[in-house]
């Protein structure tokens, strides 16, 4: 299935997945990564303009359709949020030809020592499936965000309630990426066979993906790179957009000085 992108920029590839019912439109604050690299946003398959099938969706299918979606001549460095953090894993797994780095943000390995979402949380949205996009994201969007940030900042929070309602992501499609990302998180990547450079993101209050994820992720893919950070949510990029571009642009460009001086007689 051929998802929705759009690339901007120039430079070494970039590849941005979004996670559980969002699209391209969370990853707006990143514009700036496109002043030195080629930066690609897709839109999963239920989400934003891509098409929206009916359930049930797995993981493979998810990232099978950003294998058939997008090209490059290089292979990406890939940043996967939470439920993109599975597919951008399993791409690394797959396709190792297409992933030249991973940075995986508030997301888990899945498997027996997972640690799940917090039952609160699973609650709340399932109160609230079956509403309108606009008001399942009213009631539950605030989780996403570290505890009082919505509160905190009111205009921020409401543009990003109105980004996610230009193309919205129907209940059913929610739905089915819901089922496919908690068949993962039962399941489990074989992980350790990542071999790329790794660096792993994640809010201390986190109310999604509890932390412990991105620790016990950490431990097993050595030597990857982990940023645990106070008082931030699961939407870090969403939330302190000029620290995860920094780590991002630090972490890519160490990447490609590297391969430089490989290349150098």
């Amino acid at each position: 299935m051929r998802l929705f992108m759009e690339t901007i920029g120039s430079g070494s590839p970039v590849l941005l997945i979004p996670g559980l019912g969002y699209a391209s439109w969370c990853w707006r604050e990143q514009t700036p990564l496109g002043d030195h690299w080629m930066v690609t946003k897709v839109d999963p398959r239920g989400a934003g303009r891509s098409p929206k099938p009916a359930g049930p969706y797995t993981i493979a299918e998810m990232a099978a359709d950003i294998v058939e979606t997008v090209t490059s001549d290089e292979p990406f460095h890939v940043v996967g949020h939470s439920l993109g953090g599975y597919l951008a894993m399993t791409l690394a797994i797959e396709r190792p030809e297409m992933v030249r780095s991973l940075i995986l943000i508030a997301t888990s390995a899945g498997g027996a020592n997972h640690h799940p979402v917090p039952e609160a949380t699973r609650e709340a949205w399932m109160r609230e499936v079956g509403k309108s996009p606009a008001e399942y994201a009213q009631a539950t969007m605030h989780l996403s965000f570290s505890p009082g940030w919505a509160e905190a900042n009111p205009d921020e929070y409401e543009k990003w309630l109105n980004a996610r309602l230009e193309h919205p992501t129907p209940s059913e499609a929610w739905s089915a990426q819901y089922a496919a990302g908690a068949s993962h998180l039962e399941r489990g990547l074989e992980v350790e066979r990542i071999a790329v450079p790794i660096m792993i993101i994640h809010g201390k209050a986190d109310r999604i993906l509890p932390f412990e994820n991105g620790v016990e992720l950490a431990e097993r893919i050595p030597p990857s790179r982990l940023f645990l950070i106070e008082g931030l949510g699961h939407l870090v990029q969403m939330e302190r957009p000029e620290v995860f571009n920094s780590l991002a642009a630090g972490f890519w460009w160490g990447i490609e000085a590297a391969g430089k001086r490989l290349r150098e007689p």
